[in-house]
């Protein structure tokens, strides 16, 4: 009995092909699976995602924000998007500037929504930064124009990515609608992500394009804490959170990853700042400085360099 036992097992032909079918359907059926799943595999086998660099109304630190001037310096120094406040004129045309009035970035007085685009083009948006900051001014500065959202698209079109921020929807009706209309006119819909503090804003882009990455802001006037209800809320239509970074922590940026929403604390400045938050695990961060934020990056993959 001993002696059959060590005898090589005689397997026939067909049997030897059923099972190597067998096991080419199992394989296919999983492979299937898998892309059922719609799994990034590149992720799979690149787990460290890229931490994204975003130039906070350009790199504003170095140059009038929310000119050209700036947004060119985020593009050269390689920032994964330049962030770009959108309001609206009296006139309908979308602009880039952060607050409702002209006031403080320009040589002019009044609101974005009560003066024409004719208007604000007389203004001198970069003179401001050069008496602000001697260190970084340039004559060219001098008399930068407030660009509108068709001009920084034409600029840079598809060269860069644009994190769109809606201001103050509720004070302009239809400006979503014509943000949108501008991003397909420059058939940009995969340049660009849509953040905002209105909720209602983001849940009206998403109607439009269920791929758009969207981050619902927030501002948080103490040490930040978040529900698991409201992250599954915000999950339920925007895809990450920006939250202001001086009132967060590791425990709660660990609470928003495990919620599987992507998070973009704003504004971080300095290099201290700047390793924390990476070593939090930020998804991306927001910053006057891009340049000082990807040589942060490179340091802390590469300590001996």
């Amino acid at each position: 009995m001993f002696k059959k036992l060590r005898e090589p097992m005689k397997i026939s032909r067909g049997y030897f092909y059923a099972l190597h079918l067998m096991l080419l359907t199992a394989l296919a059926g999983s492979i299937s699976f898998l892309f059922s799943l719609r799994l990034d595999f590149p992720g799979l086998f690149l787990p460290d995602e890229k931490i994204m660099t975003i130039a906070h109304r350009g790199s504003s630190g170095y140059a009038p924000e929310s000119t050209l001037a700036s947004y060119r310096l985020g593009v050269k120094m390689k920032a994964d998007y330049i962030e770009i406040d959108v309001q609206m004129t009296a006139d309908g045309e979308l602009i880039a500037m952060h607050d409702k009035t002209v006031d403080r970035t320009t040589n002019g007085t009044g609101r974005v929504k009560s003066m024409t685009l004719a208007q604000i083009k007389t203004l001198d948006a970069g003179s401001w930064f050069n008496e602000k900051h001697p260190i970084y001014a340039r004559d060219d500065y001098a008399n930068e124009k407030v660009p509108t959202l068709r001009e920084i698209f034409e600029t840079f079109g598809k060269d860069t990515r644009y994190m769109l921020e809606t201001k103050d929807p509720e004070d302009y009706p239809g400006m979503e609608e014509s943000m949108w209309a501008l991003v397909e006119e420059f058939d940009l819909r995969k340049h660009v992500a849509v953040q905002s503090f209105s909720e209602i804003s983001l849940k009206k882009v998403r109607e439009w394009d269920k791929d758009v990455p969207l981050f619902q802001l927030l501002w948080y006037t103490r040490p930040a804490r978040i529900s698991e209800r409201t992250l599954s809320e915000i999950g339920a239509y925007a895809n990450g959170i920006g939250a202001n970074y001086l009132r967060i922590d590791e425990s709660y940026v660990d609470k928003v990853k495990e919620a599987g929403l992507l998070i973009y604390p704003y504004t971080v400045n300095y290099q201290v700042n700047m390793e924390n938050a990476v070593k939090w695990g930020v998804d991306g961060v927001h910053t006057d400085f891009p340049d000082r934020f990807l040589e942060v990056i490179e340091e802390l993959d590469d300590p001996e360099a």
